[in-house]
């Protein structure tokens, strides 16, 4: 596993499926930025119709594919997740498809975000509720001021490289700033 931050403001990311498998793809996408979002599902609980994302309620074939950088599949038959997941992958996107770790190029960690600050946890789809499980710890333990803390981090990392320190100062003082602030002191006993 290769584990990074992508940015996807500029990809195009398609979400093919039904229900709260495809819905939860949908949020995760859009809640990482995504600005570039096409649907594909059959839609029964009427959710993707307040989606902000282009609307198609079918599956799709493999033109609709082109362009795409990711393709997420939910709540289909192994079938059409296949054949989604092949046509995807001709077009050349990247595929993950739920519950089917064999067909996944990439795996959606348990995500917990605060503001700037996305903590995740993953197995590589392998155990995918002991991810889960982190992830709750995780969002326990970093719980909504995590927000201001990051945003306190973020401006005055700004301020210090607009004072022209170097990267190994900034490191010190960013550490200097947490230890001071006690932050981490806080930790939840395991």
């Amino acid at each position: 596993m290769l584990p990074i931050g992508l940015d996807v403001r500029r990809r195009s990311i398609v979400v093919a499926g039904r229900g709260a498998g495809a819905q939860s793809r949908y949020q995760f996408a859009r809640d990482s930025g995504a600005e570039r979002l096409r649907l594909y599902v059959i839609d029964r609980d009427g959710w993707a119709c307040t989606a902000e994302a282009a609307l198609h309620e079918r599956l799709p074939v493999q033109a609709d594919l082109i362009g795409a950088s990711l393709v997420f599949v939910a709540g289909l038959s192994r079938e059409d997740s296949s054949r989604i997941a092949r046509d995807a992958r001709a077009a050349g996107a990247l595929v993950n498809v739920e519950d089917q770790p064999e067909l996944c190029d990439f795996h959606v960690p348990a995500t917990v975000r605060r503001g700037e600050l996305v903590l995740t946890a993953s197995t590589g789809g392998k155990a995918p509720g002991l991810a889960k499980r982190v992830g709750a710890h995780l969002r326990e333990a970093f719980g909504p001021d995590w927000v201001a803390r990051t945003r306190k981090v973020i401006d005055a990392r700004a301020r210090w490289r607009g004072e022209g320190r170097s990267a190994g100062e900034i490191a010190r003082l960013t550490n200097e700033l947490i230890e001071r602030e006690g932050w981490l002191a806080e930790r939840v006993p395991a």
